[in-house]
């Protein structure tokens, strides 16, 4: 009976060693590829350098245009490459290059914010790349005013 009790006691720890063993693998995993990133000789990454990181409409009419711009260059050594661009909610969408940008070129990334949702807003875009200072975030602001009503005697 004492030894069956040891075996489920070892059994136990057996699982405890496993699952540490286990978890320092993805640690360790997870660390070595911070330091992949970290190393890289930094000369020749991609560089964005952005005219404007924010947007502010304004008033803007209900159902109005809701469409600006953020240009932007590459002012490194090899080729930017936009990997995704996401806004932080459904209500904004952008659109951006998906060809690499070369050196010296410059891009643009165009967002559409819904102008049927009545009130102020601020938004952000987070700009994901092969740059030095991925990512990049974008802010638009403004408030969307109320539709005028009509009545008719």
């Amino acid at each position: 009976m004492a030894t069956f009790v040891l075996q489920i006691q070892n059994s136990s720890i057996m699982k405890k060693i496993i699952i540490s063993f286990i978890f320092l693998v993805f640690a360790w995993t997870a660390i070595a590829q911070e330091e992949i990133k970290t190393n890289q000789d930094t000369k020749d990454i991609p560089e964005i350098y952005f005219e404007n990181t924010s947007y502010n409409f304004g008033t803007i009419d209900y159902n109005g245009n809701g469409t600006c711009e953020f240009k932007f260059k590459n002012t490194g050594e090899e080729p930017l490459l936009l990997t995704n661009v996401k806004a932080s909610c459904g209500c904004t969408t952008p659109t951006w290059p998906k060809e690499p940008i070369k050196k010296n070129k410059k891009g643009t990334i165009v967002v559409k914010y819904n102008t049927k949702i009545i009130g102020s807003f601020t938004k952000t875009i987070r700009v994901y790349s092969n740059a030095k200072t991925s990512p990049v975030t974008l802010k638009i602001t403004g408030t969307v005013s109320k539709p005028e009503t009509t009545t008719e005697n």
